[in-house]
């Protein structure tokens, strides 16, 4: 069994993004310290949710528990394809709440950042396509990891929340519009 620390995942996605960011670079020959800063955010938004998706939720010792990985147990896939079944299957209501509210909550300022900073997602089609494919994505990266469950549940909610940041970003858009008009 391997275990995958929370700054071992922090240290591979950090890596990543500087070499994305390089590349881009190097291919525009452009820096702007203002875009920086944008990007910055969405990089922000993506280790939130790696840290509450692929590490368990508690804290032992006050330190994140590592992503277990264990070949010999990957296969059968710990997978929920019927929404709902599982949405409320905690022993614990405080569990249930915390799994409906957090599901959506962590998703909310993606669909007000990622519009705001790709201008690609000029359509509420590819707006809710990213939010959406972003949230699968997770899904799909999950299912090799035994302690991690792949559930039609956290995709609806993780859609859902985007939907909600995304509404909130089109208003602050319209208001926005509005008062620089009058």
């Amino acid at each position: 069994m391997t275990e995958i620390s929370y700054p071992a995942m922090i240290a591979a996605v950090g890596f990543l993004w500087v070499l994305v960011r390089f590349l881009c670079f190097c291919r525009s020959r452009c820096f702007c310290v203002k875009r920086e800063l944008q990007l910055m955010l969405v990089y922000i938004c993506i280790i939130v949710i790696i840290r509450f998706t692929f590490c368990p939720f508690g804290t032992v010792e006050g330190k994140i528990q590592p992503l277990l990985f264990d070949s010999a147990n990957i296969f059968p896939f710990r997978l929920n394809l019927i929404p709902f079944v599982n949405l409320m299957d905690y022993n614990v209501l405080r569990e249930a709440k915390l799994n409906l509210i957090g599901n959506l909550a962590m998703f909310i300022p993606v669909g007000i950042i990622w519009p705001a900073v790709f201008k690609a997602l000029n359509t509420h089609i590819r707006a809710l396509a990213a939010g959406i494919g972003f949230s699968l994505c997770i899904e799909i990266l999950q299912l090799p990891f035994f302690d991690r469950v792949t559930d039609i549940d956290d995709l609806i909610l993780n859609s859902l929340g985007f939907l909600t940041g995304y509404l909130i970003w089109l208003l602050i858009k319209f208001l926005k519009q509005k008062i620089q008009g009058a």
